[in-house]
C-alpha cells in the first residue's frame, strides 16, 4: 500500500500540470453533484389555507332582577327575595334598613300615614323596620317577587291573602323568635329585624331561592340638560309628602320628607336612582277598621323621574302576578336605570307630583 502510495506521488510531482487539471476538474464535478443536490432538495410544505381565529367569548354580565345592577353570577339571581312592610308615622322615623333596600314601593296605609314595602335580594342591613301590618295592595305588589313577606299581622283582607297559601308569609304573629321589641321606641312602633334573623327562618322554612320578576333596565345616561331636578309629591299632607333633589355629580334623587333630609337612622340620606309616581285608583272602605283600597292593575298615569329628566306616560299591569310596565306618551316602553328605584302611588283627585 504505501508502495502504490509513492509511485502516485511521484506521478504527481512529475506530471504537475497534468494532475492539477485532474484535480480540478473531480472539484468540479463534486461541487456540481452538491449544488444540483441541493438545489433539487424538496422543502418543507406549508399550509397556506388562512387561520381562522375564533374571537374570544364576550365576558357574561349577569344582574340582580330586583334593581339591573351587576351581580357575580347566576346563583345571585336567584338568591330568596325577603318584602318587609316597614312603617312611616313620625313615631317610627328615623327607620332602619331604607337606606340598602332595592326596591321600595310607597302607598297610604291609613288615615293619611303612609307605608313602604321593601323589596331586598342583594342586600342585607343588619337591622330593619319599624316592621308594621300588612295591606292588601303591599301584598300585590310583593307577589312578582317571589319573596317571603315580614310583616306584623295586618288588615283583615290583607292576612286572607297572605295566608291563603300562594305566599311564603313570615309574619311575626307566628315567628316572634325572628323579630324583637326595641327599648328605646315605644309600641306598635318598636318592632325590628335582620337579615342573620329572616336569612335563618328562610333556611328552615325550605325558602332558599327565589324567581323573581324583573323590571325592563337599561344603562341610562344623565341628561347634559336636565329638565327635572326638583321633584315635589303630595300624597296626603306636609307630614308625609316628599321631594327630590337630582345630585347631577352622583347621578342619584337625594329624597325629603316633611320639609327635610330622610334619613336612614344607621346609613344616613336616601338616595334612590329611579323614582317613579304612578296616580292610582284609591278610596276608603270600611274593613275592620277604616283601610285604604287601592287598584294595583289596569292602566294609569305615570311620571318616571331619572337622569335628572323627567318621562310622563303610562303604567300597565295586566295581573298581579307581574310587574307593571311604563310606556311614554308614544306608547314605545320605559326602561329603568340600574339602582335603588322608589315608587309612590298617590290618589287620583288629591294626590299630585310637580317638577322643575
Amino acid at each position: 500500500m504505501k508502495q502504490k502510495f509513492a509511485h502516485l506521488i511521484h506521478w504527481i510531482r512529475t506530471h504537475r500540470t497534468r494532475s492539477i487539471i485532474i484535480f480540478s476538474v473531480v472539484l468540479v464535478i463534486i461541487a456540481s453533484a452538491v449544488a444540483f443536490s441541493i438545489l433539487n432538495q424538496k422543502g418543507p410544505v406549508f399550509d397556506r389555507t388562512p387561520i381562522k381565529v375564533k374571537p374570544r367569548p364576550k365576558p357574561v354580565i349577569y344582574y340582580s332582577p330586583i334593581t339591573g345592577l351587576p351581580v357575580s353570577s347566576e346563583a345571585d339571581r336567584t338568591k330568596p327575595v325577603t318584602a318587609i312592610v316597614i312603617e312611616n308615622s313620625p313615631d317610627a322615623r328615623p327607620q332602619s334598613g331604607l337606606k340598602d333596600a332595592e326596591t321600595v314601593y310607597e302607598a297610604i296605609a291609613e288615615g293619611g300615614i303612609t307605608r313602604f314595602a321593601v323589596i331586598y335580594q342583594q342586600n342585607k342591613p343588619e337591622l330593619i323596620g319599624p316592621v308594621r301590618s300588612l295591606r292588601p295592595y303591599y301584598v300585590d305588589w310583593m307577589k312578582p317577587y317571589d319573596a317571603s313577606i315580614a310583616h306584623v299581622g295586618g288588615s283583615a283582607a290583607a292576612l286572607a291573602e297572605v295566608r291563603n297559601g300562594s305566599y311564603r308569609d313570615i309574619d311575626q304573629f307566628f315567628n316572634a323568635g325572628t323579630y324583637w321589641r326595641a327599648s328605646d321606641r315605644y309600641a306598635p312602633h318598636n318592632v325590628y329585624t335582620n337579615f342573620e334573623r329572616l336569612d335563618a327562618l328562610n333556611s328552615v322554612k325550605g325558602y332558599k331561592t327565589s324567581a323573581p320578576k324583573e323590571y325592563a333596565r337599561a344603562d341610562i345616561k344623565p341628561s347634559a340638560a336636565p329638565d327635572a331636578s326638583t321633584i315635589n309629591v303630595a300624597i296626603s299632607g306636609p307630614t308625609y309628602n316628599s321631594s327630590y333633589i337630582y345630585d347631577a355629580t352622583n347621578k342619584f334623587y337625594v329624597r325629603s320628607q316633611a320639609g327635610a333630609p330622610h334619613v336612614d337612622r344607621e346609613k344616613g340620606v336616601i338616595t334612590p336612582k329611579v323614582v317613579v309616581v304612578l296616580n292610582v285608583d284609591e278610596s276608603t272602605v270600611f274593613q275592620d277598621t277604616n283601610r285604604q283600597e287601592i287598584q294595583t292593575t289596569g292602566s294609569g298615569v305615570a311620571t318616571i323621574f331619572q337622569g335628572g329628566t323627567v318621562v310622563k306616560g303610562t303604567w300597565e299591569r295586566s295581573s298581579k302576578d307581574i310587574l307593571y310596565t311604563f310606556k311614554d306618551s308614544e306608547g314605545k316602553e320605559v326602561k329603568l336605570d340600574r339602582g335603588q328605584t322608589w315608587i309612590t302611588a298617590i290618589p287620583n283627585g288629591s294626590g299630585s307630583v310637580s317638577w322643575q
